[in-house]
């Protein structure tokens, strides 16, 4: 990590306003604690810990480097014109699966945002918290938005707990990993230092054995003290999890950004402070330079240049990685929804980007190839089924059933490149043969959709929550109609 960089993650932790926070938190929990009344009480002082105040969390402690190759400044400095836009993977069942009714459980993004709202619509309506796609470790992630809690007075912190551990509920038999944005958690909307400690406490191991990452996005000192506070209650291996993040860019090693539901509120004061501390620029390093001039590289590049450099119709990430799971994974239960270890994975991509010929055999982990693939597809610079094609995928439920078909064999005749079209009947195919076993694998067409989806296809810049249910839709269209659709 360069100097520069290191200096923005520095902070100095005596200024006023730090130490009067630390006086009156620290006050507070012993008073609390000595008097047994951590729970019981209702009254927090009046203290003020607005962002303003506040400085950046130091690095101290964090093993994590964020310090990876990004794409256009301006373009993601711009996002935040672009208004509180989203997406999100709808809910499954607690084993991270959806059950084969296709319409009932799917839904319309209306029906999903429905659901949600029925048992919570009280809660639900200000956006606290979003579900956001896979991680690029192939791991759910779920997002939760300080600046979007109301004043304390206008919310029920007993309900937003409850809704807290409802939408957990949905994905913590599987890996998950949490991202907090810290800004714009103030005095008026911060929630009393007890019910933080009993949520803690609430969200007990089934909760915690599957969280791999907790991600703290512009931590101030008030979260580092905070930390420090609740230290005798967080177990060591949980602290491991927490990974304090500066800037919103250093995500991107292990985040699809433009899948994260960022308010704009987050994306301005990220703008500031990069202004103001100006660190490394970064949207460039060695290794994004060096995968320009690199003719062997496959991830992260556009298709037609891997293409050209191996001189072939499918990329070799992708033969490799669908001729060892037909071979090997397609009766495993949860294939494609199961992580991979982190480590290894990386190994696999930097050998892959060196033309390396990968052994998954020696692996000896059928996780590795899936999610591999899955990576491989949604770090494209461009989706496998273009960006031009967005706008009329996500129009076609407008259509009637009967035109359906004739509109996407008329998408994959003349609007489609070549190329794309024969690595999509590849992958789809493959796909048809993976719901085939479903009995075993429980990877029936609306789960593979639901995997698959957002890897085929999306828009420029932040997909809308709108339209993910129907890029779910169209994928489970692909693998259902595959003989009839595959025709070109």
């Amino acid at each position: 990590m360069s100097s520069t960089n290191e200096q923005g993650l520095q902070n100095k932790t005596d200024t006023p306003s730090g130490e009067e926070l630390s006086s009156e938190l620290l006050a507070e929990f012993h008073e609390a604690n000595r008097d047994n009344e951590l729970f019981a009480s209702t009254e927090d002082p009046e203290f003020e810990f607005d962002e303003s105040g506040l400085q950046l969390a130091s690095k101290e402690g964090i093993t994590e480097d964020y310090n990876v190759p990004m794409t256009s400044w301006e373009e993601d400095l711009a996002r935040e014109q672009a208004g509180e836009i989203a997406f999100r993977s709808g809910a499954i069942t607690p084993e991270g699966l959806i059950e084969d009714d296709f319409e009932k459980e799917l839904g319309t993004p209306s029906d999903a945002e429905d659901n949600d709202e029925s048992e919570f619509r009280d809660v639900a309506q200000y956006r606290i918290l979003e579900v956001a796609g896979d991680d690029t470790y192939g791991r759910k992630v779920i997002v939760a938005s300080a600046c979007r809690l109301p004043p304390s007075s206008q919310i029920n912190h007993e309900r937003l707990m409850e809704y807290l551990k409802y939408t957990l509920d949905q994905y913590v038999e599987n890996d998950y990993v949490i991202v907090y944005f810290h800004y714009g958690l103030t005095s008026k909307n911060k929630p009393k230092l007890g019910w933080m400690l009993q949520m803690y406490r609430e969200l007990d191991r089934k909760y915690k054995k599957n969280l791999k990452a907790l991600y703290l996005v512009h931590p101030t000192n008030f979260i580092k003290l905070l930390l420090n506070i609740f230290k005798p209650f967080i177990s060591a291996k949980f602290g491991r999890k927490i990974m304090y993040v500066d800037y919103l860019h250093k995500l991107k090693e292990h985040l699809h950004f433009d899948q994260l539901v960022v308010p704009s509120l987050v994306l301005e004061h990220d703008a500031k402070i990069l202004s103001a501390q100006k660190p490394s620029y970064p949207y460039s390093s060695d290794e994004s330079e060096a995968a320009v001039h690199n003719p062997k590289q496959q991830f992260g590049v556009k298709l037609q240049q891997i293409l050209q450099n191996y001189k072939c119709v499918i990329p070799p990430v992708v033969e490799t990685c669908v001729e060892f799971l037909r071979k090997n994974a397609l009766d495993v239960e949860g294939i494609f929804r199961r992580s991979a270890n982190a480590s290894v994975l990386k190994d696999v991509q930097k050998r892959f980007n060196q033309g390396e010929t990968v052994d998954f055999d020696e692996i000896n982990d059928v996780h590795i190839p899936a999610v591999t693939m899955k990576t491989f597809l949604r770090d494209l610079q461009e989706p496998i089924l273009t960006f031009d094609l967005y706008q009329p995928v996500v129009r076609l439920h407008t259509l009637e059933e009967d035109r359906q078909l004739i509109e996407v064999q008329r998408l994959f005749r003349e609007e489609l490149p070549k190329e794309n079209y024969i690595i999509l009947k590849y992958i789809i195919h493959f796909l048809t043969q993976v719901s085939q076993y479903s009995d075993s694998n429980k990877m029936n067409t609306v789960n593979l959709a639901i995997v698959f989806g957002p890897n085929l296809l999306w828009p420029k810049g932040q997909a809308n929550l709108s339209t993910i249910g129907h890029l779910n839709s169209f994928a489970a269209y692909l693998i259902d109609n595959y003989t009839q659709l595959f025709v070109r």
